[in-house]
Formats: structure tokens, sequence, C-alpha cells
């Protein structure tokens, strides 16, 4: 059957402790005058040494703003009726995941160039062709699709080696969630080329982080820029972002998410994750129960041993939900649409049954 007409844009990046070095050279080809937009803590990061090798070329930096406090449509259309916005031919998007996603918001619709300085390593937003939008509230609202990722990303490992290790942390529960939906939301489909390059790309979410998870959360507990980040890094920003430009077909989540993300959006129920909890971290809980849904028992205890050596939650009692809480939700995940085009009908019987052997591993093999 002939194949449907598509393009597909994939992520541009530089990664090293000197990556800014390249600004002119990507860069000066989109223009002169630049706009820097991010988040409060991630500039007080990252502006100085952007601003010291901007200098170095051609561009000028004509203002820095803080892109607001949520990625809401109300801080995109308050950023884009600057002056300094519209002056500018280019962006500067600086910070983690809510800032990168409101600049990505803001340029792409508008064809802007914009190019992304992640300051930590939780998520994909740098790379990828989405952002995640939330309501005034902050709760979440949907995803807003893209057809194409920023022009460039700059990944400075000095400067994420500096960051708080938890958001490195967090973001290794995110990113072998990839893999694992991945595979069992494709589980015997004929699939296209690109949502089958997905599947196989995806395998590069959980490799890095069984090898180098441990070492690369020590290294950064640290400060240190080591090889093992590096290579977690590289995991969590591109390939997942790859990963899921790939499977985001016709821009629906048909295998760009799965169970683990379902568990997590109906815990959200309760304030105390989106207070206490970060999401990569209860993701990265939500895949053991997926795994043991999957009567994947090997797979699963990979990941109990990964979790258990980095500290990510094995019990509800770690993330703060109690026995009733989780019946609860258990009556609503089977419902949840990242489970959608699961190859199987999950119950609450096997999410039952699931944390029964969670909470029994924990009590019969403790480490």
């Amino acid at each position: 059957m002939k194949l449907e007409n598509y393009q597909v844009y994939l992520p541009n990046y530089s990664i090293g402790d000197k990556i800014y070095d390249n600004i002119g050279s990507v860069c000066e080809s989109y223009g002169k005058t630049v706009l820097v937009i991010g988040g409060k803590k991630a500039l007080a990061a990252a502006f100085e040494k952007i601003e010291a090798y901007t200098k170095k070329t051609n561009l000028v930096i004509i203002g820095k703003e803080i892109y607001g406090e949520n990625c809401t449509y109300a801080a995109v259309e308050r950023l884009r009726n600057l002056p300094s916005y519209q002056e500018a031919d280019m962006v500067f998007a600086v910070g983690g995941g809510k800032a990168l996603d409101t600049v990505k918001c803001l340029c792409i619709p508008d064809e802007k160039p914009v190019f992304s300085f992640p300051t930590i390593a939780s998520n994909c937003a740098a790379c990828t062709s989405v952002s995640i939008m939330y309501q005034e509230d902050g709760t979440f609202l949907k995803p807003h699709f893209f057809n194409r990722p920023v022009m460039h990303t700059f990944i400075d490992t000095e400067i994420l080696a500096k960051a708080p290790s938890l958001y490195l942390w967090a973001g290794m529960g995110d990113t072998y969630a990839k893999y694992y939906e991945a595979a069992i939301s494709s589980r015997g489909e004929t699939l296209e080329h690109y949502t089958a390059l997905g599947v196989a790309t995806s395998s590069m979410c959980h490799t890095p982080l069984i090898q180098y998870g441990k070492q690369a959360l020590l290294d950064n507990q640290k400060g240190v820029c080591s090889y093992a980040m590096e290579q977690v890094v590289l995991a969590i920003i591109v390939t997942t972002a790859i990963a899921s430009i790939f499977l985001t077909k016709d821009y629906t989540p048909d295998y760009n998410s799965g169970l683990a993300h379902a568990i997590f959006y109906a815990l959200t129920a309760y304030p105390v994750i989106e207070e206490h909890h970060l999401h990569g971290e209860v993701v990265g809980f939500g895949v053991l129960i997926a795994l043991l849904v999957d009567e994947q028992y090997e797979e699963f205890e990979k990941i109990y041993t990964l979790n258990r050596s980095l500290s990510l939650p094995t019990s509800l009692e770690e993330i703060e939900i109690t026995p009733e809480q989780w019946e609860a939700c258990v009556n609503r995940i089977p419902d949840m649409s990242d489970i959608a085009h699961y190859p199987y009908r999950v119950t609450p019987q096997m999410l039952r049954d699931a944390m029964k052997k969670l909470n029994e591993r924990r009590e019969n093999h403790a480490d």
C-alpha cells in the first residue's frame, strides 16, 4: 500500500561544556537581533554565559524577559505583544519544560526562529515538537503540537551538571517509560516506517539509563560533568524527543503514551502529587505497575532494582498516596486516553493484582 504524504522535522542539537561557542555559526544566518526569554532561575543560571558567548558573534541581545509561571496561552499572548518580541529576529528560550514550551508555542506558529537552551535535564521539551499547555490555575489543559521542533538546541553540560540533581533523577523515570510504553502500545501491529523507527529508537531511552543512571546521578550531585551524565542527558533530552516525534502519529498519542502515564494523570487528582512530586518520579513508579500488568517480570526486576538504586519510588507511601486513594484511581485508569491504544483492555483487577505483587516484592525481598 502506498504511504501517505508526510514530512518529519528532527531535532538539531549541540552538546558540551563550551557548546555556546557554536551560537554564532548556528544562529547568525537567521538575523541579528535576539530576545532571550526564560524562567527566573534559569536566566540566573545561564544568561551571563549566553550573553558572553553571544558577544563574540554578530548577534545583538535586545532584551531579556521572564516567560511567566506556567505554560499558558495567556503567557504566550503577553510575550507576543512585547515590542522587543516584534523587533527580534530570533528568540533564545532558556529553562526547563514550561519555559521552553511557552516560547515554542509563541515562536513556532509565528515562524520566528527559536533556539532552546535547557538548564535542567528533566524532560525532552528542548527538542520535541509539542508544548504541554496548562490552565491559568496550573492544571493540565492539552498538548499543542507543531510541525517542527526548535531550530537548534544548545545542551550545556556544565550548566546541567550544576543544576539540582532531582531534575535529572525525575527525568530518568519519564525517559525509560517511553521505551516500555512504545513497545507495549505498538505490540502486534504492522507499523509504518516512522512509527517503527520511533519504537526502535525508544530502546535508547532505556539502555543508557540502566548502564549509566546511578553514576550520572552521583556525578550530578557532585556538580561533575561526566561521560555517564552526558549519556543520560542525551537520553532524556534528545532520544526521548526523537522517539516522541516519530511516535506521535497524526498528532495523536497512539504510541506515545501508556499505562505509566495514565497512572500519573489519575494520581494528579490528589494535590500532593503536583505539590510534592515531579512528573517523571511518579511516571517511574507507574512503569513498575505497567510491567506487572503486562507480566514482564524480568523487566520489572530491572526497573525495580534501578529505582531502588536511584531512590525513585517503589511504593505508594513514597508518593504519599493511600491505599484508598489508589483504589479510587483503579476505577478511573482503564478509561483514560493514554491506554486507549493498548493491545488489551486494562481492568481494575489487573491494577489491583499488580499492586499486590509490588507490595509482596517489597515485603518478601527487602534489599
